[in-house]
């Protein structure tokens, strides 16, 4: 895959009208929640093509405007939208091709409230869902019907890392009509270009390696500019989960550094995943890019370079164990999410039980997530060789 095109641009200038905003190097933030009009001839036409104005900011905002842009670029999209989380532009993208009738299929092992959008809310509106495994391309294409509308993609999953051959399955998709819409959260933009794959839209929890600093709730939703205006015309508008001002241009100032942090992070994940690869107390690494990943041809093929998502399954017989190991961590902090600064760790034994994820029984009840941040690699692997020891 080629890369962005002009990166340092895109992160640093595009977008950016300084002569607008007094030419300032930061954009302002724009905390206004609607925008005069000189006359109402003006206004008529604002209002006629609300996604190219700035009539209220539920629809555009100049500063959640130029992080879109960016976003926009950086996927090689012709045009994106913003949200208040990644689960309200997954939820979004769906609905705005989806209509009573039509059938979703969706990967098996998704962002939990993927899972739960597929399995019981689009289902109370007509839409039937259902979830296949998806590694193998020609099981995706015999399981469409002729209700199929859309294919949902996370390729790699959160979880345990399975990806999907982007290129065939959207061949697949275009051959027959059929939308393909693919969470790419764990890559970034940088990582995966799901455009170039053939992929309709891209979706990303832009709360995770596009912001980086754990402060912001953000979703966004990229493609090709009719889609997208379809996208803002009808549920954009109609929910509003939008992205607020402030929120954005937070956003904006995690991805300046979006390149710098990917590549510290990767560098220091690659090296605590061939640590925890020749542990004995470790019975099974998952990451695409592990020695005994069954997809590794796949990882070649679509990722450019690796993330700070692993996960591993401990020897150990009981959860007890599990959480004990967890608990003995110090510069792992206990928690969901991921992508920012800080190194997390998420046990899946911790919310297997919450009624409101939907986790799929092929996921092991003994999985623990990693997610690596900035900090140095020696301090990581001497912080888990101690927490091994206490089981």
């Amino acid at each position: 895959m080629s890369e962005p095109k002009d990166l340092s641009y895109i992160l640093t200038h595009l977008g950016e009208d300084r002569a607008q905003y007094f030419d300032a190097v930061i954009p302002p933030i724009v905390q206004s929640a609607m925008f005069a009009h000189p006359n109402v001839a003006t206004m008529r036409t604002r209002v006629a093509d609300e996604f190219s104005s700035h009539v209220y900011t539920r629809g555009q905002n100049p500063t959640v405007e130029i992080v879109a842009k960016k976003i926009a670029a950086l996927e090689g999209a012709e045009a994106a939208l913003m949200f208040g989380s990644g689960a309200a532009a997954m939820a979004a993208a769906a609905l705005s091709v989806l209509r009573a009738g039509d059938e979703v299929l969706c990967v098996d092992k998704p962002y939990a409230w993927t899972r739960t959008l597929v399995k019981s809310h689009l289902q109370r509106f007509g839409v039937n869902g259902r979830l296949l495994d998806a590694r193998d391309p020609a099981e995706v294409e015999a399981a469409i019907t002729d209700q199929t509308r859309l294919i949902i993609l996370e390729s790699p999953n959160s979880l345990t890392f399975e990806q999907q051959d982007l290129v065939a399955i959207a061949r697949i998709a275009r051959a027959r009509g059929i939308f393909t819409l693919l969470d790419n959260s764990f890559a970034t933009p940088l990582g995966q270009s799901a455009i170039e794959l053939g992929i309709d839209l891209v979706a990303h929890s832009a709360t995770k390696y596009l912001n980086g600093h754990s402060d912001v709730l953000a979703g966004v939703v990229a493609g090709s500019e009719k889609l997208i205006r379809d996208l803002f015309h009808g549920p954009y508008m109609t929910l509003g989960a939008i992205l607020s001002p402030h929120d954005a241009w937070l956003l904006l100032r995690g991805l300046r550094t979006l390149p710098v942090r990917l590549k510290q992070i990767a560098e220091t994940t690659d090296t605590v995943l061939r640590y925890l690869e020749r542990h004995p107390k470790v019975a099974r690494v998952h990451s695409p890019w592990a020695q005994s990943y069954s997809q590794f041809g796949l990882t070649q093929q679509q990722l450019r370079h690796g993330s700070g998502l692993l996960s591993i399954e401990l020897k150990a017989d009981r959860v007890e164990q599990v959480d004990q190991f967890v608990d003995r961590l110090d510069r792992f902090l206990i928690a969901a999410s991921w992508g920012g600064y800080e190194s997390l760790v998420f046990p899946v034994a911790g919310v297997r039980n919450w009624p409101s994820l939907d986790f799929p029984a092929s996921v092991p009840v003994g999985l623990i997530r990693f997610s690596i941040g900035l900090e140095s690699s020696d301090v990581l692997i001497a912080d888990l060789e101690q927490a091994f020891q206490a089981i």
